[in-house]
């Protein structure tokens, strides 16, 4: 068919919506529904439900979604295609075809594996193969991960749609790779339709998180009317790639330009946005409205993929503990220090302990109107080997109850404590993976690696040009600013732009590199990328190694970054009077 393709999301993460299928299915025309379940965390959480059942390696609730819609799923010829396959795409392609069987809904089921290198982790280092981590360069020394997979492109997809598959699951494909995977399939794209590819990626990118697209996490909430129950986003992506991202009418939230930015925004680094099929080039998306709630994304260029293409690898760390402490009333400060000099008099001399970290949440109100208002919090988490850090922490911080501060208490019940998982980002040539289509026959068809090229490289930096905005105010730097942040494996990502295109030019001169550092001073001894993204009026900063190792080892009470940006517009930068909401330009 000679019209765009409507690609639907009904999943953002393991967790979502459990509605969002049904409401996808009945809402509105589409043509292909994606779901995306897999966190970089996700992984490893399959593998513990793994470890404690059979058949515990995928996402279940996909199939609970499925079921109430699956009859009218298959009325009106829609496609599903999902990455809830997670650690066992095979099991999940059984359990839906047993599903289908028992609704007497004759659909078929493909499913696309490959991804999964756990079992030639050893043959890879025996191969000369150091899995250097992504960011650090260290060679790998873990020898027995839980998992280890490496994300694959779209074309299995694309594969398994072509030979007729109603329903394809798959393990972990990059994101975006659901959604270029479909376009693919509808439009035949080659691996040569690289700005086609980078096209569909970016539309992949903004609506692979769900309501993210549609007003949720968005800084700039209070212009969205109904945020009760945001609609799911869609993408109708057109031959050329184009696509218009909107949603379904009647549904709650908003689709515009500042909603499509922020998800742009969200978890990248450099303007080259990776994946495995091509490479996206950020910093040529236009992006217009098309009437209510319709945003078109167009002008983006697209390149020939890197030769490599990442693997997460987790396994299980030490042991982690914590204890929260409530402060209430006077003297927050003296009551904190107390509680600190009595744990560290236990446990500074333990060589059982690895870290120990205390962190203060919330200032007390001066004369508080009720007890909550005059509370703070003291967060004290530890790390090492179990018998200290477990229930000999735990055991420790109960024993204060009656012998610190005056109105001690403390927050949930104690705990033993748990293993934390480790997570370890590296490459691998993609010409090392046979990403292979299970056809509802049966028969297997091994998808090609694309054409391999040099790797990517990005020059990140600071703008040159000074500016001089006129009188300044000093103020919040969300006041003119809007934000989203995220996590990129142990590095952190918040990127900033601006809706008015006068304050474009200030922007990109106030938030430099060493701006950010003053603002965000956990931040000031580690390495910073900046990159600018004019066509957004953005910048884009890549905080290395704020998140630990990443989001299952980060010891930050925020460990995903998902609030980094809301703290950076809360800092008060000088702002030219002209550039604020209100100011009338003679």
């Amino acid at each position: 068919m000679d019209r765009p393709v409507r690609i639907a999301n009904c999943s953002g993460f393991y967790g979502d919506r459990m509605s969002a299928l049904a409401e996808m299915v009945r809402g509105g025309p589409v043509d292909v529904i994606t779901g995306d379940y897999l966190a970089e965390v996700t992984m490893l959480v399959l593998a513990k439900n793994r470890l404690k059942k059979p058949g515990g390696g995928y996402a279940s609730t996909f199939l609970r979604q499925l079921t109430p819609v699956v009859k009218e799923i298959a009325e009106r010829g829609i496609k599903v295609v999902v990455n809830a396959g997670g650690l066992d795409p095979a099991g999940l392609a059984a359990a839906t075809r047993e599903l289908l069987a028992e609704a007497g809904v004759d659909l078929t089921v493909a499913h696309v594996e490959g991804d999964d290198l756990a079992p030639r982790i050893p043959g890879l280092l025996a191969e000369g193969h150091d899995l250097a981590h992504l960011d650090t360069g260290e060679p790998f020394t873990g020898r027995d991960p839980l998992t280890a997979n490496a994300y694959l492109g779209g074309f299995g997809v694309q594969a398994a749609l072509a030979a007729g598959a109603d329903i394809v699951v798959t393990g972990r494909v990059a994101d975006a790779s659901l959604i270029s995977g479909a376009a693919a399939w509808w439009w035949h794209w080659s691996p040569a339709d690289l700005d086609a590819l980078a096209g569909a990626v970016v539309a992949g990118h903004v609506i692979e998180c769900g309501a993210q697209a549609t007003g949720g996490n968005f800084s700039g909430f209070q212009q969205i009317g109904d945020l009760i129950h945001p609609g799911f986003p869609l993408a109708e992506v057109d031959r050329d790639g184009t696509s218009v991202i909107t949603k379904h009418e009647g549904t709650g939230g908003a689709v515009t330009v500042d909603t499509v930015t922020a998800q742009l925004l969200y978890e990248i680094g450099a303007p080259g946005y990776l994946n495995p099929d091509v490479v996206a080039h950020l910093d040529t998306v236009r992006l217009d409205s098309a009437g209510p709630d319709r945003v078109r994304i167009s002008g983006v260029r697209g390149s020939v993929p890197p030769p490599t293409t990442k693997v997460a690898i987790t396994g299980l760390g030490g042991w982690r503990n914590d204890s929260t402490f409530v402060l209430t009333g006077t003297d927050a400060d003296a009551k904190a220090a107390l509680v600190e000099q009595a744990v560290r008099a236990r446990l500074d001399d333990d060589p059982g302990i690895t870290d120990l970290r205390f962190t203060r949440i919330g200032t007390p109100a001066d004369d508080p109107a009720d007890q909550m208002a005059g509370s703070s919090l003291l967060h004290v988490s530890v790390d090492g080997e179990q018998g200290s850090a477990g229930r000999a922490f735990s055991s420790l911080c109960v024993e204060l109850a009656l012998s610190s501060y005056p109105g001690i208490y403390g927050m949930g019940v104690p705990s033993p404590g748990a293993p934390y998982g480790a997570y370890w980002p590296t490459l691998v040539p993609q010409t090392l993976l046979e990403q292979t289509v299970v056809h509802p026959d049966g028969r297997r068809e091994v998808v090609p690696p694309p054409p391999a090229t040099g790797p990517y490289e990005a020059e990140p930096g600071d703008p040159a040009e000074p500016y001089d905005g006129g009188e300044t105010v000093d103020g919040p730097l969300g006041s003119v600013v809007q934000a989203r942040s995220g996590d990129k494996g142990g590095n952190a990502n918040v990127g900033l732009w601006v809706t008015d295109a006068n304050a474009w030019p200030w922007l990109r001169a106030t938030l430099t590199t060493e701006r950010l550092r003053e603002l965000l001073p956990e931040a000031a001894d580690l390495d910073i990328d900046r990159y600018e993204l004019s066509n957004l009026r953005a910048v884009n900063f890549v905080i290395r190694g704020l998140l630990d190792g990443g989001a299952t080892e980060a010891r930050r009470f925020d460990k995903q970054a998902k609030a980094l940006g809301e703290w950076v517009r809360a800092r008060h930068v000088p702002i030219p009077e002209r550039l604020l909401p209100g100011y009338h330009r003679e």
